[in-house]
């Protein structure tokens, strides 16, 4: 039998910081759904899995008409946007072909029409998506969740925000590897996804220490360098960036020094290190392809 299902005693400082206003039963009711479907993606064999993405997370956003993504505001929204066209378009050149690798609702794909040949949205379901104001570059292409409908060397650029801690464990190294594939001879693959060390960032986070809900796995330095470099890519690379704009790129032992003291932080304090320490702690990896 499941343990009663509580709020954790700071959860309000938690939702103060991610800007979630809901209330502590819409909270719950979330939490709930999500882990359930979660659980549900978990105990899946790779056959079922097939179809079991698309499943469970059109699930979710009809479940949820409060979720954060079905109700955000135009004005912070777009400003993320705003920072990852800036953080792209340094990669993309007019005969580009760009890739977005789970995309949502695709409004970024849109955004950088401009600076590509053709745009490609790649997700799990459509449902999120206006395709009425699509540019006319724009194409949607769906997956079950690990394959890419796309032939060889045929992607310059590929891009993913929030998403490798979305796959199941089992199918994140498979993705990675279709990734590859796709991408042309020195094609990059830039990768957005929180730290663990930092977490949990799913919903889970107004109510436990550790990831239940639809993140499978939160990755770290360490263990994300491993998996690029066991599915193909030739080099790693960790920019640290702000607002989109481009810092550094410290060598990667300097980081994972730092992660591994940042470790040793109690979890009750994780939160708060997360808001001090978000530039270096919001993970971008960039993933490049060997050239031979």
């Amino acid at each position: 039998m499941d343990n009663p299902i509580s709020l954790r005693a700071d959860y309000k400082r938690i939702q103060k910081i991610r800007r979630d206003n809901r209330s502590p039963e819409r909270l719950t009711a979330h939490y709930e759904l999500e882990r359930t479907l979660a659980n549900r993606l978990r105990n899946s064999s790779r056959e079922e899995r097939k179809h079991l993405y698309t499943e469970v997370y059109s699930e979710l956003f009809a479940g949820l008409p409060d979720h954060p993504q079905n109700t955000w505001t135009a004005d912070p929204k777009n400003r993320r946007i705003t920072q990852k066209v800036n953080m792209l378009r340094r990669f993309l050149s007019p005969n580009s072909i760009f890739l977005e690798v789970g995309c949502g609702d695709a409004a970024l794909a849109s955004a950088l029409a401009n600076n590509a040949s053709e745009v490609i949205a790649l997700d799990v379901t459509d449902v999120l998506i206006d395709f009425a104001s699509a540019p006319k570059n724009f194409r949607f292409l769906g997956t079950s969740g690990v394959d890419i409908a796309l032939p060889d060397n045929s992607v310059d650029v590929a891009y993913s925000n929030q998403l490798m801690e979305h796959l199941h464990v089992d199918d994140a190294e498979d993705q990675l590897r279709e990734i590859v594939r796709v991408l042309k001879p020195g094609g990059v693959y830039l990768c957005n996804t929180p730290s663990r060390v930092t977490g949990p960032h799913d919903i889970s986070c107004c109510f436990t220490d550790v990831a239940t809900g639809f993140h499978m796995r939160e990755y770290d330095y360490a263990s994300l360098r491993e998996i690029f470099l066991n599915a193909g890519f030739s080099k790693v690379r960790f920019p640290i960036l702000l607002k989109g704009h481009w810092l550094a790129t410290p060598p990667y032992p300097f980081l994972r020094v730092l992660e591994i003291c940042l470790m040793k932080i109690p979890s009750r304090y994780r939160i708060t290190v997360n808001q001090i320490a978000r530039p270096l702690m919001g993970i971008t990896a960039i993933g490049i392809k060997g050239k031979t």
